[in-house]
């Protein structure tokens, strides 16, 4: 039995997380941290305030992150100190912290981090890449909920890296120097325009539009529930008891 540890127990995503878990057989949860929400009771686990207090009482083996990115880096860094793997949903903290937390934790600790657990979203990044190869010319627009902290999101920026690592040639991007409105050709990411949109009533949403001589495509990525992102997470939840070290998206996962 796989013990698990929430930290943002009380947000949307740690919620879900908790009812995730919770359905499987296979592991359980064993505390929930949420400074904010101390005392509170989610799907009938007593939600603490201190992490560290919560590694020491309830012995869990992987920490789940979905909180926000002033915190995510001291939670990882509390909990793979103590010799817990950790899985990493929170989006917009330095990849080089994460590098220094694998690299003085406890050997054997994993630390994995994903910019999106929606098989979905993994596939259309996938299918993104092969595309680069033969349509250099694109474009990324993401949009997410008012509350994202985070812009452009993690996903977009691991869209826009894989891109650039696969396409021969940078072509330009016609426009900005005419901008009327600064920003309103997007921000350069690896020489990808990003565009990002934020607003009530979106989820999780990506299109990446590839345009070429007398054609465009577009690959699209909804997540219209945040019960899309579970199966990813509780792959990882597996995955990292079988790992060591720092690992990036869940499609390093997803291939094995």
């Amino acid at each position: 039995m796989i013990r698990v540890i929430v930290t943002g127990a009380c947000g949307k995503m740690g919620r879900e997380v908790i009812r995730a878990v919770t359905a499987e057989t296979d592991m359980t949860v064993a505390a929930a941290v949420d400074p904010l929400h101390a005392g509170e009771v989610v799907e009938g686990v007593r939600v603490t305030a201190d992490l560290r207090d919560a590694i020491a009482a309830a012995a869990p083996d992987v920490l789940v992150d979905f909180t926000q990115p002033d915190a995510v880096v001291a939670n990882v860094r509390t909990a793979a100190a103590l010799g817990v793997d950790c899985v990493v949903g929170t989006t917009g903290a330095p990849m080089a912290a994460f590098k220094d937390i694998v690299r003085e934790a406890p050997e054997g600790v994993c630390v994995f981090v994903a910019p999106n657990f929606a098989i979905g979203a993994v596939l259309m990044m996938r299918f993104a890449r092969e595309a680069a190869r033969y349509l250099p010319h694109v474009e990324i627009v993401e949009l997410h909920h008012d509350r994202k902290a985070d812009a452009p999101s993690g996903t977009a920026l691991r869209t826009a890296e894989a891109i650039a690592a696969t396409r021969a040639a940078v072509p330009a991007a016609p426009g900005r120097e005419t901008e009327v409105a600064e920003g309103a050709r997007g921000a350069m990411v690896a020489g990808v325009a990003v565009h990002s949109v934020r607003l009530p009533g979106l989820v999780a949403h990506q299109e990446v539009i590839f345009g070429g001589q007398g054609q465009t495509l577009t690959i699209r990525h909804d997540s219209i529930d945040r019960t899309s992102f579970m199966p990813g997470v509780v792959l990882a939840i597996r995955a990292v008891r079988e790992r060591t070290g720092l690992i990036v998206g869940l499609e390093e996962i997803m291939a094995q």
